[in-house]
């Protein structure tokens, strides 16, 4: 073992147990939280905190918390919290009572999570393998992003920093490295909520949001009229996405295949695999400037579907307004 190695393994406080080398594959990671991290006050506020706020959601049904490191690894509790917070029903088994049937659960639940978050790949930072493995640092990291999406005033602690040590098994025996862990966001690199034309309409000018409705839907149905299609209720027409793709398509002049979709989606999870694709060509087109979360349009959420029309009415409505315009005409 190098020297180096050795002194960083030197350095580990008593209370944390060097592994055995052959407990770590060749290449592979694993990071530990000392003790000092873990009686970290701000630390155990966030244990607390999120704690609190499962235990208050799933209360109604009789589902309590001890503890985040071992409370989470089988996806009962999170299965029950995402379902409750999302509105979304996963078809997976009610109680897993194997560690297969366990790890196949979670993977379910976590698949939806992370598609409900719309996080890349960089942005996650759990998997099923440490969820399953008790992995403290890696749930609280998943508990605090649905937190900022589901309940975004939670009041969790800012600027939460743990040491960690990260233990990786190489050639040359263990080695060691410390480093810092950010958990919650400090309270000066808080953004600012975002906010659009339609935050705006709401709040102060209610009475118009019907007239605007009824602009877009006017707008719709002229584009859908060539496939025999009209819209009456812009509220609900949309929440399974159907339309909403055949709109995209007759507009962005292209053609999805039926197996890419779901022509007559008949569960909540069709539904929002068809918003989801509507979304993800939007976003494709740089259409979608204002994020937009796919179950609030499976929700039949007014304001979250207003914002998707808008950004096609948007570029579709003044391209023809563009079109018309005679050449050399001032603006």
């Amino acid at each position: 073992m190098e020297t180096e190695s050795l002194y960083n393994l030197l350095q580990l406080p008593k209370e944390v147990r060097p592994l055995a080398e052959e407990e770590l594959a060749q290449g592979e990671k694993k990071k530990y939280l000392p003790p000092t991290s873990r009686k970290d006050p701000k630390f155990e506020e966030l244990q607390k905190v999120l704690m609190e706020w499962i235990n208050a959601e799933l209360h109604p049904e009789h589902i309590v918390v001890r503890s985040l490191e071992e409370d989470m690894f089988d996806g009962l509790i999170l299965h029950h919290l995402f379902q409750k917070l999302s509105g979304i029903k996963l078809e997976v088994e009610e109680i897993a009572l194997t560690a297969v049937s366990q790890r196949r659960k979670l993977e379910v639940v976590l698949e939806a999570t992370n598609r409900s978050l719309q996080l890349d790949g960089q942005q996650v930072k759990w998997s099923v393998n440490t969820i399953f493995n008790n992995d403290l640092l890696a749930t609280l990291h998943l508990l605090v992003a649905l937190a900022k999406r589901f309940q975004p005033k939670l009041p969790l602690p800012t600027n939460v920093q743990v040491e960690v040590i990260t233990m990786e098994s190489t050639k040359s025996g263990l080695k060691s490295e410390k480093s810092v862990e950010q958990l919650t966001e400090s309270s000066t690199d808080k953004e600012q909520p975002l906010k659009d034309v339609f935050d705006e309409l709401f709040k102060l000018a209610p009475e118009k949001v019907n007239a605007v409705k009824e602009a877009i839907v006017t707008f719709v149905n002229q584009k859908l009229d060539r496939l025999g299609l009209s819209v009456q209720n812009l509220d609900t027409q949309f929440a399974d996405g159907v339309i909403l793709l055949m709109l995209i398509g007759q507009l962005e002049d292209f053609f999805l295949h039926l197996k890419e979709f779901y022509l007559t989606p008949s569960s909540p999870a069709e539904m929002l695999h068809n918003v989801t694709l509507a979304l993800e060509l939007l976003k494709d087109g740089g259409l979608l400037t204002y994020p937009v979360n796919p179950e609030d349009i499976v929700n039949k959420d007014t304001k979250s579907t207003l914002r998707v029309l808008y950004s096609l009415f948007y570029k579709h409505k003044v391209k023809e307004n563009t079109d018309r315009k005679p050449h050399g005409s001032s603006n």
